[in-house]
């Protein structure tokens, strides 16, 4: 005979079974998506920190020339970026400002301040295949993605860990999918492939040469190729860089653009 008693601990058992079963795998997949999201927020702030001020050196390759650039940078927060270019002559005291959701462009040789549309930020920075957005970095992977962990291992014989990045639906980014591999042991970034709305690849971009600069671990060298050309590249070589300096607000503005 079943008795109300009876069916009360047969339900309360299958609810124990149930949850003893789904638990552990929705766990798993919160874990995943934190610890996704955790390597995220490292990338967005490999280079930055609170605040950070670093010389680079760009060199761009395509089917028409070679050029080579010198350039300054300064950040602060997640909102303030500066570019500067010292050299080659023709082009020193171009500059590349981002403050707040606004970006600006100053060109010395016409005394002339350009500000950018959202839908410039994906246009070429200086004839590289580095984007304005890439230099000034205005959208944020952790901000923008959800990302997915897709493979956990030894691949080519490095302990990494590849996850996938697809866009929020709100989200005002043109990549369809971003594929990123860091090193399992330090979150490092090995590469990234960029996909577009089609889920083509259009560009990869890998890091190597990592060494000590600023008091942290990073990859100096930003090795970028686009899928559609791929005997041209443009690479970005940090020289040095310092973290969490004391930078005044004003050097991010307009009014400062014109003496530096």
């Amino acid at each position: 005979m079943v008795t109300k008693r009876s069916m009360a601990l047969s339900v309360c058992f299958f609810i124990a079974l149930h949850c003893a079963v789904m638990d552990p795998v929705s766990a798993g997949e919160d874990n995943g998506r934190l610890r996704a999201r955790e390597v995220l927020e490292k990338i967005d702030d490999l280079w930055r920190s609170s605040s950070s001020k670093a010389r680079l050196q760009m060199e761009v390759k395509t089917e028409h020339y070679t050029r080579t650039m010198i350039m300054d940078s300064w950040s602060k927060g997640r909102d303030m970026s500066l570019v500067r270019i010292v050299l080659p002559l023709k082009e020193k005291g171009t500059v590349s400002l981002k403050n707040g959701n606004t970006m600006y462009t100053y060109l010395p040789k016409t005394d002339r301040v350009i500000r950018l549309t959202s839908g410039m930020m994906m246009g070429s920075w200086m004839g590289s295949h580095f984007t304005n957005d890439d230099l000034v970095k205005e959208s944020r992977l952790s901000d923008d993605y959800e990302p997915e962990i897709t493979f956990e291992g030894i691949r080519d014989g490095e302990d990494i860990i590849e996850f996938a990045l697809l866009p929020h639906h709100d989200a005002p980014v043109v990549w369809g999918k971003i594929v990123i591999t860091v090193r399992a042991d330090d979150y490092l970034p090995v590469d990234s492939l960029y996909y577009d709305e089609d889920m083509i690849l259009a560009r990869t971009l890998t890091f190597s040469d990592v060494k000590e600069m600023g008091g942290r671990l990073i990859p100096v060298v930003l090795h970028m190729v686009p899928a559609d050309k791929p005997d041209e590249y443009t690479e970005l070589i940090y020289l040095q860089v310092d973290f969490d300096i004391g930078l005044p607000d004003s050097l991010f503005s307009i009014m400062q653009l014109r003496g530096m």
